[in-house]
């Protein structure tokens, strides 16, 4: 499909691996195209929308912009809507999946350099956090009780897998090939939580996890879910961390058939020209 969605006017930015942006879309007509408008040019090879179901006109506008569309016949939720992302990706032909929210909440111009690290071999996912201090996530207009949520279930998560995330709870996430077919994502949840039992899977799995400062916007059209909600999915996060704990300890059986381990470095996972 080419350079897609890419408006920006900036010299192409050099590749050897095919990059696949994908956005898992709901209501997202207001800002769909500021985000698609942000990434540099040359810095994904397509732009794959999974609509759910939506309620506006976020399919005509995907169209509109050149970019690959994918309909939902009904709504599957934020985890779900995931599911088909990456499977759509990995038929593709994908080396490395960039997922990036259509809310305009993330900043997109940063894509290039989130593949880069995937690229180079430094890393097998990279994470983007929203949280580089305080001050910066509140005056970005995330809500106080957000923040402290995020904060103390990032500790919590953090001590019972043994990583030391600077946030897992973020949206904007990158993975290699290898990475989407080693997980076995089609076993989680397909509601909000199913980030949180990938990293876990991913953890399980030994791949290398690393993060990078991510800019956001606060505003009502980016989405985000309820106080109620919100509460839910800590639990859940709670419940899948502590299941990894215990299955640490031998207390549970594994879920994952196997433990893989991911001890390369460097250039022997860098991909090849192409």
């Amino acid at each position: 499909m080419g350079d897609v969605g890419c408006l920006r006017q900036e010299e192409a930015v050099p590749r050897r691996a095919k990059v696949i942006a994908v956005m898992p879309a709901y209501n997202a007509a207001s800002t769909l195209e500021a985000t698609v408008r942000d990434i540099p040019k040359g810095s994904v090879d397509e732009i794959i929308v999974v609509d759910d179901v939506s309620k506006d006109n976020t399919v005509e506008i995907a169209r509109s912009l050149g970019l690959t569309v994918i309909e939902h016949e009904k709504n599957r939720g934020y985890g779900g809507n995931q599911k088909t992302c990456y499977d759509e990706a990995l038929k593709r032909g994908a080396d490395i999946v960039i997922m990036i929210h259509p809310d305009y909440q993330y900043d997109s111009r940063l894509a290039p350099y989130i593949v880069g690290f995937l690229e180079d071999g430094i890393c097998d996912i990279i994470l983007g956090n929203r949280i580089r201090t305080r001050r910066e996530a509140l005056q970005s207009g995330m809500p106080m009780w957000k923040y402290l949520a995020n904060r103390m279930l990032t500790i919590v998560e953090n001590m019972l897998t043994g990583q030391n995330f600077g946030e897992w709870h973020t949206g904007y996430r990158a993975y290699t090939a290898e990475v989407l077919r080693t997980v076995p994502y089609h076993k989680n949840s397909d509601d909000f939580v199913f980030d949180t039992q990938f990293l876990v899977q991913a953890v399980e799995c030994g791949f290398r996890i690393g993060g990078v400062p991510v800019p956001v916007r606060y505003m009502a059209e980016a989405s985000s879910i309820n106080f109620g909600r919100s509460v839910m999915y800590g639990l859940r996060t709670l419940e899948a961390v502590v299941r990894h704990f215990l299955t640490r300890l031998g207390i549970l059986r594994p879920v994952l058939p196997r433990r893989i381990s991911r001890r390369r470095r460097g250039p022997d996972l860098r991909l090849p020209p192409r």
